[in-house]
């Protein structure tokens, strides 16, 4: 069977509800998860839109909405100190790792998601996310040399203009037998789609 592509920014709360079920919904249905790290802020800026906290009314409703959410899913939630940041460094320490095993991208991605909305972990403060690093099982100066590696920049550059290429405009993108799923709340459609395609 096809994997499902998971597109994900590690500054989007939803990306973070999304990734404690994606897995399980595809093993449910004999499936994998390809995970892909990418910068939601330049497939906005790409199609023209700005991020949905950045009005007023609609950011106000954004985070209870992000709490309730988090609630229903049963996932820990506490609202991050700052949001939203930038996330480019643990972006390229994912592409880093994908390199070597996908398995422990995609672990980077879990632990990386649930330490900033679970337990506020800065992830645009590089001691921080190097901290962090050590506590998943990575050498920390591994990691910090990724994220100024200019192959790990040029890659996440890539990666943005394949996801804009796309037509992804939102986290988490989830793509099932090349239709396009966005959002956390499209699970009872992509568990829907993955029983029976409709």
């Amino acid at each position: 069977m096809s994997t499902i592509d998971f597109w994900f920014d590690f500054s989007s709360p939803y990306s973070y509800l999304a990734s404690t079920w994606i897995e399980p919904l595809a093993a449910r249905h004999g499936r994998t998860v390809r995970w892909h790290a990418m910068l939601l802020g330049a497939t906005l800026a790409a199609a023209e839109l700005r991020p949905p906290a950045s009005y007023p009314l609609k950011g106000a409703y954004m985070l209870r909405d992000f709490e309730r959410s988090a609630r229903f899913e049963g996932a820990p939630y506490r609202p991050p100190p700052r949001f939203p940041i930038a996330t480019h460094n643990a972006a390229r320490i994912f592409w880093w790792l994908q390199a070597q095993d996908p398995s422990r991208a995609a672990a980077w991605a879990r632990h990386g998601l649930a330490a900033y909305f679970a337990e506020g972990v800065l992830l645009d403060e590089l001691p921080a996310l190097l901290a962090l690093a050590e506590r998943c099982g990575i050498d920390a100066a591994q990691a910090q040399a990724a994220c100024a590696d200019p192959q790990w920049k040029a890659h996440l550059k890539q990666v943005n203009d394949q996801a804009i290429a796309a037509g992804i405009f939102g986290a988490p993108w989830i793509v099932v037998d090349g239709e396009p799923f966005w959002g956390n709340d499209r699970r009872p459609q992509i568990e829907r789609w993955l029983a029976a395609p409709y």
